[in-house]
């Protein structure tokens, strides 16, 4: 029992470690930016009450999607590194899908610049042939 038990002691750290990043995921950052533009932000002002969420629902930190007890630990939470590091995130503008793709390689996303850029070369290369035959 002693040299088998010992090489396989941390069989199943994989499953435990999925099992709390799951537990533990926050919503991501572009649903986040949906809930904070004015038109849904409504719906966080007054929620119903609850009995499921903490603080029967009625203390929530919209820029990290979470609830708390009491409004003593939500402000206690809006001092925090955490808040204004996610805050300070949300200040960006989200990727477009247009944007990834672009990234991916699958579309070009700025078509126009691109044909400014070739259309003032073209430009540049007749001011250059016109001005060595003179």
């Amino acid at each position: 029992m002693g040299r088998l038990r010992r090489s396989r002691a941390h069989h199943g750290i994989r499953d435990i470690q999925r099992k709390y990043r799951t537990k533990r995921y926050m919503r991501d950052l572009d649903q986040i930016h949906d809930d904070i533009q004015p038109e849904n932000a409504s719906k966080f002002e007054k929620p119903e009450l609850d009995p499921e969420l903490p603080g029967l629902g009625q203390f929530y930190c919209i820029p990290c999607a979470k609830h708390y007890i009491n409004k003593e630990s939500l402000q206690e939470h809006q001092k925090g590194k955490i808040h204004k590091k996610r805050v300070k995130l949300l200040k960006d503008e989200p990727y477009t899908q247009a944007e990834a793709d672009a990234a991916a390689g699958l579309q070009r996303a700025d078509n126009k610049v691109k044909k400014a850029k070739a259309e003032a070369m073209m430009d540049v290369s007749e001011t250059n042939t016109t001005g060595t035959s003179a």
